[in-house]
């Protein structure tokens, strides 16, 4: 009896491991350290992967991990980027990842680790590092490329990464500490939000027959389109990938107060009065929005002065900030308003920025004032003008304001440019009993930024333009620039909990004197001052100047006028505190005026760049004219190995709705071969990107749908097999108990 019952229990547990194993899979173990493929299913993608078809299923692509550390001494903030490449295939692989950094940021220092080898970059024009990398990619060698697509937007390229190898690049810039009344901040861009391109224009003309050459022209507002439009996961078919970890090392130069992250959670360490140490709380986090930080001192009020230097070479480098003291207007009231709001309702703006947007506008709309008059304009890829001309900010206006902006819904794509004209149409312009002002409220998801430039550069007349960020990844380059060409500010708004403070801090701006007519005269050292030409600034900003002396002697005055008084302060330069990376950071302000000059014509296309190449090779800068390059000098791809290119993808910003920018997911895959993915109503462009089998460039507005094929046939047999061992055993314990004893 015994006997028969082993054999029966084994008999069950044979047929029932026969059926089981027509469920179960048999896929290999993955590894990062084996060079060996491992074959995935869509649904078994791991946090931070990207799955790459193959002939065999989806297999894991290279991966990307980045950690963010940054030091702020005073001032200044030393930003390390390092970012980890990962290859878990069994091909040699060329990775590209595009990312964005500070749009002030000097970036001055790239680093490639293989192994135990560290290869640092050098600066090279465009072309040349161009031609740099490429030989080395082709002849095998491992190497790395920095290029600059914008001032915010970056790409870097790894060649020749070995099947289970991992690659560290590293990359270092300077920036300064930004500061608004008694707040200090930095922020990290860490996703670059879905750019619209506007389509091409073309202008055709026939040839004639006598030879003379005439043909055809092109005139494309974005020509580097495909370098800035990588792919974009949906977060519906994704698991977000990029985890990114993030240090601050906070060293204020005075006691701290309130230490504040506004979009993630941190954990603050207090080793003195004066420093802090911040860290995410819950580790790496995906890179789908910018990290901001901000400080305020312990006293109830801020510095109001600061003033440091760096001796580099032969000279002396100054970095001087100035907060104008806030008065009132003496006596005479101030000037009434003609105030020009302008919405973006595009695609980008859906989710939760267009949330944020409606309510900065409608919170704008109940400060205005009766004797004030204004007007609202929104935009996608058409636009709207409220009123024929601005009206007076009555309580029946007002409403239909209110109205008109409560009823927006983001679609469609963004044609910046009509929209800003418009705004800047002032057929009032003789009239100087108005302060003429313009809020410009958008994320900045274009490509086309240049034109907006020049638009403002052309237009604004007596207009100050004001912009307000809106969002979770906004476009800073083009706020900042816009509100610097515009004589304006620029203001962000992360979220619909800073509606109603950064909104009162614009206003305080838009209310009160800016500061005016403001001049620098240094008594004894001859300066190369930046910004060349001083801005106005507004109430609770400071002025920042740098500047390149020839000797640290005597001292700087500056001057201006705070409505109608005249307002001076006298720094003695003895008295400055050492500073670091201030000659980058005076480097990255001289390039800046450059290209603003390109823009307002004040200098040709030739002298302005002439003077950006110079000033990048002498202080070893990344810009439009220049790259960093790496290349290791020992050939690591063997002879005959094919190498395969993998673009690493980006996640959708944080409240950004994918269908509102790409439109709904297709049903089927699009076919391969380049295209233009149009929005939910047909208007937004993004660069059509070719792909390949393995190579991930794949339009930013399909999604990849898996093969159907699947290892049901293996599990099968193996269940066949199994099932089949159980019917002889179950028929040898027939037989076993059956028989005579």
């Amino acid at each position: 009896m015994r006997i028969a019952l082993f054999f029966v229990v084994e008999g069950v547990a044979a047929l029932a491991i026969g059926f089981a194993a027509l469920f179960l899979s048999f896929d290999s173990a993955w590894s990062a350290e084996q060079p060996q493929q491992a074959v995935l299913r869509p649904s078994e993608a791991r946090s931070g992967s990207l799955l790459l078809k193959t002939d065999d299923g989806y297999a894991d692509a290279t991966r990307l991990g980045i950690d963010v550390d940054l030091t702020v001494s005073g001032p200044t903030i030393r930003a390390r980027v390092t970012q980890i490449f990962r290859n878990p295939t069994k091909d040699w692989m060329e990775a590209t990842y595009v990312y964005p950094l500070p749009s002030g940021g000097a970036v001055d220092t790239l680093k490639m680790v293989v192994g135990d080898r560290v290869v640092v970059g050098d600066i090279k024009e465009k072309q040349q590092a161009r031609a740099i990398y490429e030989q080395a990619k082709q002849n095998g060698q491992k190497a790395a490329l920095t290029e600059q697509e914008r001032p915010n937007i970056f790409t870097n390229s790894v060649a020749n990464i070995g099947p289970g190898e991992t690659v560290l690049v590293q990359i270092e810039y300077q920036e300064p500490v930004q500061q608004s009344g008694n707040e200090f901040s930095l922020r990290v861009p860490m996703v670059v939000g879905p750019r619209y391109n506007p389509r091409p224009l073309v202008q055709s003309v026939d040839l004639r027959a006598d030879g003379s050459g005439w043909g055809a022209t092109t005139t494309d507002p974005v020509p580097d389109r495909d370098r800035i439009t990588p792919e974009v996961l949906d977060p519906a078919e994704h698991a977000p990938v990029n985890p990114t970890n993030i240090t601050v090392r906070l060293n204020a130069g005075f006691p701290i107060g309130e230490v504040k992250s506004h979009f993630h959670q941190v954990r603050i360490e207090s080793p003195d009065s004066t420093t802090r140490i911040v860290k995410l709380a819950e580790g790496p986090v995906p890179a789908d929005r910018d990290f901001e930080l901000t400080w305020k001192p312990a006293a109830e009020k801020a510095p109001s002065v600061g003033l440091f230097r760096e001796h580099v070479g032969n000279s002396d480098y100054l970095l001087a900030f100035v907060t104008p003291p806030s008065v009132e207007q003496a006596q005479q009231k101030p000037l009434p308003r003609e105030v020009v709001f302008v919405i973006d309702n595009s695609g980008s703006m859906g989710g939760t920025s267009i949330i944020q947007a409606k309510a900065s506008l409608l919170y704008a709309l109940g400060r205005l004032q009766p004797t004030d008059r204004f007007n609202v304009i929104r935009f996608d890829d058409t636009m709207d003008v409220l009123f024929p001309a601005p009206v007076a900010a009555t309580s029946g206006n007002i409403g239909t304001a209110t109205s008109f902006v409560s009823a927006l819904q983001a679609r469609g794509g963004t044609e910046m440019i009509p929209a800003m004209r418009a705004a800047l149409s002032d057929t009032n312009r003789d009239d100087a009993s108005y302060v003429r002002q313009v809020v410009f409220l958008t994320d900045g998801a274009i490509g086309n930024e240049q034109q907006l430039f020049e638009t403002i550069s052309a237009l604004r007349g007596r207009s100050r333009v004001f912009m307000v960020g809106i969002g979770s990844a906004p476009n800073t380059y083009l706020m900042t620039r816009a509100a610097e060409l515009g004589r304006g500010s620029f203001t962000h708004i992360g979220s619909v909990e800073q509606v109603d403070e950064r909104m009162r801090g614009l206003f305080a701006k838009l209310e009160n004197p800016a500061v005016t007519g403001l001049s620098a005269k240094f008594s004894d050292a001859n300066a190369d001052l930046t910004p060349a030409a001083l801005p106005d600034v507004y109430r609770d900003e400071p002025l920042v100047l740098a500047a390149k002396l020839d000797k640290l002697a005597g001292s700087v005055e500056i001057k201006g006028r705070i409505g109608d008084r005249p307002w001076s302060v006298t720094l003695p330069l003895a008295k400055a505190a050492e500073g670091k990376g201030l000659s980058k950071l005076w480097a990255r302000r001289k390039i800046a005026d450059a290209e603003v000059a390109r823009t307002t014509r004040q200098a040709s296309p030739e002298d302005a760049d002439k003077t950006i190449l110079a000033l990048a090779l002498e202080h070893q800068l990344v810009t439009r004219l220049t790259s960093l390059v790496a290349v290791d000098k020992t050939p690591s791809r063997p002879a005959g190995e094919p190498l395969k290119l993998t673009e690493l993808p980006l996640n959708l910003p944080a409240g950004w709705d994918f269908a509102k920018v790409f439109g709904e997911r297709p049903r089927l895959p699009a076919a391969t071969g380049e295209r233009r993915a149009d929005a939910g109503d047909g208007k937004v462009q993004v660069a059509a990107l070719k792909r390949s089998p393995v190579a991930t460039r794949a339009p930013t507005a399909t999604v990849q749908l898996p093969k159907t094929a699947t290892d049901a046939e293996l599990k099968m047999i193996a269940g066949v097999i199994l099932l089949t061992v159980s019917l002889l055993l179950l028929v040898f314990n027939r037989r076993q108990t059956s028989s005579p004893r």
